[in-house]
């Protein structure tokens, strides 16, 4: 086991031994190993790094241990970086949820930690593609072709994480011009209240909120229903 929390060993096996059937599995069980190695830790950059780099670095060394003539290197690793973007998809969601709580407790998102929180999501593609391309120039041959290709593909499309990201953090930023608005006469006394919040945001937003993000959606949805009652 890794420091980051990966049994790289296993995730190298599981590439090494994959058959050409077997390859679109692939995507589930990185998802799952890399979003299990995010939970229960701050979601840094540098935290989420050190789990990108583990993973992909596992991916290459599996795929190019792999003996099977008809299994599609390109495809291994393809497979491997939509896990990974998958899991990253859940690392935004876990930053959007906590982001909103404050931003609908009145909280400025130009506050230092929570300015910081939302520049921070707004990079997790940047922290993805750079990982993969370091992975790239360490593997060396036969894995620098394939990743060339992967490389190519994910550089014209970009990512979901990417698009989510953008998608979140223009909400987030809209919502907070309406409610400045709105909130302009009243908003000093809940204002000192909210920016206490603020401080806990590494603590709200850690890994353990990924796997919270299903129930808090439908906790939300559920008390809309209730107020439209």
């Amino acid at each position: 086991m890794s420091k980051s929390g990966i049994d790289q060993q296993a995730l190298i096996d599981l590439f090494a031994n994959a058959t050409a059937q077997q390859t679109a599995q692939l995507r589930n069980a990185v998802h799952q190993a890399t979003l299990g190695a995010l939970q229960g830790r701050e979601l840094s950059l540098k935290n989420i790094r050190s789990v990108l780099g583990t993973v992909a670095q596992a991916a290459s060394t599996g795929a190019a241990q792999n003996p099977l003539a008809n299994v599609n290197a390109e495809e291994l690793l393809d497979n491997a970086v939509a896990g990974m973007d998958d899991a990253l998809l859940k690392a935004v969601e876990a930053n959007r949820l906590a982001l909103q709580q404050f931003v609908d407790k009145g909280v400025d998102l130009r506050e230092t930690q929570l300015k910081k929180a939302l520049a921070d999501m707004d990079k997790f593609e940047d922290t993805l593609l750079g990982t993969l391309k370091k992975s790239a120039a360490a593997a060396g041959d036969p894995m620098a072709g394939p990743w060339a290709q992967v490389l190519e593909k994910f550089n014209l499309s970009g990512t979901q994480t990417g698009l989510k990201a953008s998608g979140a953090a223009d909400q987030l930023q809209a919502q907070m011009a309406q409610m400045q608005t709105a909130m302009r006469e009243t908003r000093a006394a809940s204002l000192r209240a909210a920016q206490t919040l603020a401080e806990s945001y590494t603590a709200l937003v850690s890994g353990v909120l990924i796997g919270m993000s299903d129930a808090l959606r439908q906790g939300t949805a559920a008390a809309k229903t209730a107020r439209k009652k």
